[in-house]
């Protein structure tokens, strides 16, 4: 029997601003598996109610603890004067901009335990390249 594989999950309220809507308070969900080591998920919304999954580098959320990063369809933003307690991670697709805060305490910790699992440029030794050439190839061996 195998090992499921180590992955860390932080469950959180964020609250989430839409230009001309009230700020609204939503559970979400910031996932990091190693089978993806570049990557962590943020998921909006109740899982009962098929969240909004983003995937984007865990580097971008790494690095915008610290100062504004990230180009495209998301920006992450450390603490400011307004919102000293959260990070705001900026989402645009074609249907708009969403702004989502996140307590800096919880992305902190989740970014500490995603770097306790998988170090910093120790990613590349954690991707399955048979499985990665499979899908792209389509092969089913």
């Amino acid at each position: 029997m195998t090992q499921p594989l180590p992955s860390v999950m932080c469950a959180v309220t964020v609250h989430v601003n839409v230009p001309g809507e009230r700020q609204v308070p939503l559970p979400a969900e910031l996932r990091y598996d190693i089978t993806d080591p570049y990557a962590v998920q943020l998921s909006l919304g109740a899982p009962a109610a098929r969240p909004v999954d983003w995937l984007f580098a865990r580097t971008l959320l790494m690095e915008g603890l610290r100062r504004p990063t990230g180009t495209g369809d998301v920006l992450v933003i450390p603490r400011h004067r307004c919102h000293p307690d959260s990070v705001r991670i900026v989402l645009r697709s074609t249907a708009g901009v969403a702004l989502v805060d996140i307590a800096v305490s919880a992305v902190t910790a989740f970014v500490r335990q995603t770097v306790s699992l998988v170090p910093p440029g120790t990613e590349s030794l954690h991707i399955d390249m048979d499985r990665a050439v499979a899908e792209l190839t389509g092969r089913r061996d």
